[in-house]
């Protein structure tokens, strides 16, 4: 087969599970496909849809998450279902489900990527970070994502790995990952990804920090809640920072203003979920006492996005697909500014799909409010257009 239909994309705003899945099966099957990634809205009846994956991808390796949000060539949507395959040669995957997150041990995530790629390196001649990448679905509601990713990114070494927390349209009762026909809570599923085709593994956030420094004082770590900074109850100083009354706190102020963390010289978003009764503060990622924190502020977000396929672009040439992990706070931000159509032309421009997340994963650390990414381009000249 032609490598400009090695990446095939597919995208239902059909609400039945069967016409949707029916849909996907029409604009991704090939006789080699090997390989579907896919991303849905909760609102789907999940015993149906698994069934009718099972159903319409006999024989194909099939994952995938469920999200706050899908991204497709139908743009930025809900309750919908979107997806890609993947079609040998031209692409080599392993993937291994990880469960029990609760119990989640080091030693856990190291043995199952350890496996993953011997597994891998049996069926390709050779395994680099120019020829290979992870990807990482992990529960969101786990608090579990920076023990794994952690453990995963240190076997991987410099083969790069991103990812995303799985959603369910901002409810945060349960979310999942689908793993050999079935749908898991608690787990996670990571894929190695082997390819004779360029990639990049990218990332867009559009913050910067101010002078506002929060220095978290008590905390509980294991549920990433801060109930004081700075010596004062949390959301209130939180507030006072933002320059709003705690009472008109809401998921809006959190994705226009969240606060930063800096990791060897960099920062990273730490984002804030809730603001609680008891005027403590529920975070996205890890937190725990004594950590510094800085208020950010936002820089454009539609001409970060820009920089960063353009900086694609200039290394790959036009990606074929680009499988992208975008936190949900960036998309409330974007619908907020009206900004949302703009954001939703680039991505089309660009071959993206993917879901809103409740975090994402790149190369080791698991951040907020970030556009977590890997872009796939074509080879010997190929465009990658069908």
């Amino acid at each position: 087969m032609s490598r400009r239909t090695a990446i095939r994309i597919a995208h239902s705003c059909l609400s039945d599970p069967q016409r949707a899945v029916e849909e996907l099966a029409l604009g991704l099957l090939q006789a080699d496909t090997a390989l579907i990634i896919f991303f849905c809205s909760t609102s789907y009846d999940r015993t149906l849809l698994a069934s009718e994956i099972i159903r319409r991808f006999q024989g194909i390796q099939v994952i995938g998450c469920t999200t706050s949000g899908e991204i497709g060539d139908a743009g930025l949507t809900q309750q919908s279902l979107v997806a890609v395959g993947f079609s040998t040669p031209d692409f080599i995957a392993a993937s291994a489900l990880i469960s029990n997150l609760q119990q989640f041990r080091i030693a856990d995530g190291r043995t199952v990527a350890n496996e993953l790629l011997h597994g891998l390196q049996d069926k390709v001649t050779h395994l680099s970070a120019e020829n290979c990448f992870g990807f990482l679905l992990v529960d969101g509601l786990s608090v579990r994502e920076e023990q794994v990713t952690h453990a995963i990114q240190g076997v991987l070494g410099n083969i790069a790995m991103i990812g995303g927390s799985a959603a369910d349209d901002l409810q945060f009762h349960k979310t999942y990952v689908y793993f050999d026909g079935d749908f898991h809570t608690d787990s996670a599923v990571l894929l190695l990804m082997h390819t004779s085709s360029p990639f990049k593994i990218f990332k867009a956030q559009h913050f910067v920090p101010t002078a506002e420094r929060l220095v978290v004082t008590h905390a509980d770590a294991r549920r990433r809640i801060v109930h004081e900074i700075n010596g004062l109850p949390a959301a209130p100083e939180y507030a006072r920072l933002i320059g709003v009354s705690v009472e008109a706190l809401k998921p809006a102020h959190f994705a226009a203003a969240p606060v930063v963390v800096a990791i060897d010289g960099s920062f990273y978003v730490r984002a804030i979920r809730s603001a609680n009764d008891d005027q403590s503060l529920t975070f996205y990622c890890a937190i725990e006492e004594g950590l510094v924190l800085r208020v950010a502020r936002g820089v454009d977000p539609i001409e970060s996005l820009q920089q960063a396929f353009a900086e694609v672009r200039a290394e790959i040439g036009q990606p074929q697909v680009v499988i992208a992990c975008d936190c949900i706070l960036r998309k409330l931000e974007l619908i907020q500014r009206g900004l949302a159509a703009q954001a939703a032309q680039i991505l089309g421009d660009n071959n993206v799909i993917g879901f809103n997340t409740y975090g994402e994963q790149f190369r080791g650390v698991h951040v907020n409010q970030t556009f977590a990414a890997v872009a796939i381009g074509a080879v010997d000249g190929c465009d990658g257009d069908d």
